[in-house]
């Protein structure tokens, strides 16, 4: 199946209210640049312009649209979710609920801007956050990503937990260790639990 159908079956699959928020998200990302590509990537609508740069998801109870470079965007009108006290993460996630109406003209502002940093080759290391930007393994966040329920919790975590349970996985020596390792974090993160919450009661 082609990447549009691809996307276009997954929009239709989903509640009446979350296919009308992502049809016009779609035509408003693809408004800003003629040379915007679709990609599918951890079983999710993604949207590229020289290199990976938004992805899209339809969740039980919102649509989140996460900017992989969001923390060198400007978001004078807060679209972004806040982040935890003293949490900084390279990317950024727009969160739409049912009822609300996406704020299209400040989306388009976020889009350009994303378009603009990857046409200039730009990377999230270059941010200048009040501590380093996270580095989570593409591993890890495949299988996060693919489980509503461990996303969920993942995007509430803060940023030790997340830098936590990042470190384990990044610090396993051989594939079947790092494998193992991602798939109890998997099992941990549906919980809701920390890394190490069993060693702080």
């Amino acid at each position: 199946m082609v990447v549009t159908e691809q996307i276009n079956q997954y929009i239709a699959e989903q509640d009446e209210w979350k296919r009308r928020l992502l049809v016009r998200l779609r035509q408003l990302i693809h408004s800003t640049d003629e040379q915007m590509e679709e990609s599918w990537k951890w079983d999710k609508p993604h949207f590229d312009h020289a290199g990976l740069m938004i992805g899209m998801c339809a969740f039980k109870e919102h649509v989140s649209i996460w900017f992989h470079k969001g923390a060198l965007i400007k978001d004078p009108k807060k679209l972004f979710e806040a982040l935890d006290k003293g949490e900084d993460k390279g990317m950024r996630a727009y969160k739409l609920y049912e009822g609300d109406a996406v704020n299209e003209p400040a989306f388009i502002d976020l889009v350009k801007q994303a378009v603009a940093l990857n046409a200039k080759g730009t990377k999230i290391t270059e941010a200048k956050p009040s501590r380093k930007a996270l580095e989570v393994p593409e591993e890890l966040l495949d299988v996060l990503q693919r489980d509503e329920q461990a996303w969920q919790h993942w995007e509430k975590f803060s940023y030790t937990h997340k830098k936590e349970y990042a470190e384990w996985v990044t610090d396993a020596k051989q594939d079947e260790t790092k494998k193992r390792r991602i798939a109890q974090a998997l099992e941990m993160i549906r919980e809701g639990q920390g890394k190490e919450d069993k060693y702080k009661k």
